[in-house]
């Protein structure tokens, strides 16, 4: 994992739809749109690691809250997949068999967020923070090609009925946030 300094031009900013953050907000860094879903992000966060190599990755995106305290922009420091379940052949919910990443832990403070291929209206079995469709896969890609990797998720729904409604509603919101907290001091 690398020491350096996150700059622009070391690092990638990898989000899932050009909605969620305009390159124009984000002028002179490199911003990757995966498509939405883990094997969208983990083919197309492979491919750009590859070619680019950076040393940094940044994952930024909306959620869904399932506590409904968090709001805002939040800092990412607990990942699973929250939708890998082979329990019936003895593995615990959430665990890859015969994958020894396991849950992905980033350090320092911040909320856990359960990441699957489904957009959540109802609380999964496996109870986290924050939802989202990810950010799993690109830790496990900043993982394998040892890679310093920070997640930032913008609350844009309560994983609801009205989730869908809500997050259309504040995706801009989650895009300012992410370059007013997170991009701009970088830049300082």
């Amino acid at each position: 994992m690398s020491n350096q300094p996150i700059t622009p031009d070391n690092t990638l900013i990898v989000v899932a739809l050009e909605d969620e953050l305009p390159t124009h907000m984000v002028p002179g860094w490199n911003v990757l749109y995966t498509g939405v879903g883990k094997v969208n992000a983990a083919i197309a966060a492979t491919e750009a690691v590859l070619e680019a190599q950076p040393t940094h990755l940044i994952n930024y995106g909306t959620a869904g809250a399932l506590n409904t305290q968090i709001t805002g922009l939040n800092r990412v420091n607990h990942i699973v997949q929250r939708d890998m379940d082979v329990r019936p052949l003895g593995f615990e919910l959430g665990h890859t068999p015969f994958d020894t990443t396991g849950h992905i832990d980033l350090g320092g403070s911040g909320v856990s967020l359960g990441t699957g291929d489904h957009f959540v209206t109802t609380p999964p079995e496996l109870i986290t923070d924050i939802v989202d469709m990810e950010a799993y896969a690109l830790a496990k890609v900043a993982r394998l090609y040892q890679i310093h990797f920070q997640c930032w998720k913008y609350i844009s729904d309560n994983a609801n009925d009205d989730a869908a409604d809500h997050w259309a509603e504040n995706v801009a919101k989650g895009a300012r946030a992410f370059v007013e907290q997170v991009i701009r001091p970088l830049e300082n």
